[in-house]
């Protein structure tokens, strides 16, 4: 141990024994700087006894200045910092410091640790999909932006230090790159996700709040004839006819995919023609009852014929979905694939699979259903969601008019009882 020296300062009891420390202190120090490998380590303790010792030794990798204490019964050992930027004195004051602090009852780690044990966005976003997300419609969206969008920018990056200039810019390059309604609903999605760390206790303020939505023009699709036949000679030869009866009951009921792909077969009761859709599968969050249509039901029980045959080719049970997932035993989550290639092959342009529902809709009307009747097929609560579809009365409000006018000027063929209007003298 020829090439370390030791000197210990315990507490000089008199000027002369301190005098005699700091002197060797000093030559201990300066052969330190000769050989540029000094390194100062300060011994704290939550008593009333506080050691200091600088060793010269030769590692290396300069080690840093550093303060070991107990607090609270546990060992923290805090670095000040290293040779040469602190110097053995600067590093004993900065002990005494530390010390200070201790004897007042304040852990000096405290903050660094609480700061180093922050919820980062990644862990965050394992939360929010583990927690809340998997109770939404949504949730496999909600994945697919986690996934792709949010934790590729701010998953490293601690919850507290996440900024509104930060989610503002990325609702700006969203626009950009994958237009307003994508950069919308990621902007909803990161709000919704920081709203529940602010009562989680995660941080104290929802850095999204005020980020101003792009406008979102509403999207009103609905299938003429000519492209509804198109559609049911596309699904005739689709190769995939699981999601092609998917899409046949989406035409049949006017239901929302989620309630689709979702669907169980207790939820059908074929006696009555009923489905009855369980407030936890719809967007209005209450029990839905719907009568389905003789078709509808002809549809549902040629799939359950075909799925109970080819369980029992496979000897197992059948699924409890409609619909079931091709692998797994849960049900089937998407049909995106599926239905663009159905709108190639059938020629229609710019059509959604929600579509769909306004298309169902837009029929009833066309019938001259009121739109009471249509919301409460469509499982509509508000009567201001289904007035939207009231411009589809044009056609038969139109018809009735002009059956009005027949009558009344005589054109009309019905076997009634015409009265001429005169006109005035």
């Amino acid at each position: 141990m020829a090439d370390t020296n030791v000197i210990s300062d315990l507490a000089p009891a008199s000027a002369k024994t301190a005098k005699s420390a700091d002197r060797s202190t000093t030559s201990s120090f300066a052969r330190c700087r000769l050989r540029r490998r000094a390194t100062a380590c300060i011994t704290t303790t939550a008593r009333t006894r506080c050691a200091a010792s600088v060793c010269a030794s030769r590692p290396p990798v300069p080690r840093p200045s550093c303060s070991t204490t107990r607090f609270a019964g546990r060992e923290r050992r805090l670095a000040i910092g290293g040779y040469p930027a602190w110097s053995v004195a600067a590093a004993r004051e900065q002990a005494k410091s530390l010390r200070r602090k201790i004897d007042s009852g304040e852990d000096p780690l405290a903050a660094k640790e609480a700061e180093r044990a922050a919820a980062t966005v990644s862990e965050l976003c394992s939360r929010y999909l583990s927690d809340h997300a998997s109770r939404k419609r949504t949730a496999e969206q909600d994945r697919r932006y986690v996934d792709k969008v949010i934790v590729p920018k701010f998953g490293s990056r601690k919850v507290a230090s996440i900024t509104f200039s930060d989610l503002h810019g990325l609702h700006r390059d969203l626009t950009k790159e994958s237009g307003p309604y994508a950069a919308n609903r990621v902007a909803a999605l990161v709000s919704k996700m920081f709203a529940l760390a602010v009562r989680w206790g995660i941080r104290s303020d929802n850095p999204a709040k005020g980020i101003e939505r792009n406008h979102e023009e509403k999207r009103y699709r609905y299938l003429t004839g000519d492209e509804l036949r198109r559609l049911t000679d596309a699904l005739a030869a689709c190769p995939r006819q699981t999601a092609a009866n998917a899409v046949r009951l989406l035409l049949l009921t006017g239901a929302r995919r989620g309630e689709v792909l979702g669907a169980t077969w207790d939820q059908f009761d074929f006696e009555t023609g009923i489905w009855i859709k369980p407030s936890s599968h719809t967007k209005q969050k209450r029990e839905h009852r719907v009568p389905l249509s003789a078709p509808a039901r002809q549809l549902l029980a040629e799939i359950r014929t075909a799925a109970e045959r080819a369980a029992k080719e496979k000897k197992r049970e059948p699924s409890r979905y409609v619909f079931p997932a091709r692998v797994g035993s849960g049900p089937m989550v998407e049909i995106k694939n599926a239905w663009a290639g159905l709108c190639k092959a059938a020629k229609l342009d710019g059509v959604r699979l929600h579509d769909l529902r306004h298309t169902y809709a837009s029929v009833l009307a066309s019938a001259g259903l009121s739109l009471p009747v249509i919301g409460a097929l469509l499982g509509h609560t508000q009567p201001g969601t289904t007035a939207r579809y009231a411009h589809l009365f044009d056609d038969p409000l139109r018809a009735a008019t002009d059956r009005v006018g027949a009558i009344m000027t005589g054109a009309d063929t019905g076997g009634g009882e015409v009265v001429p209007i005169g006109k005035a003298g």
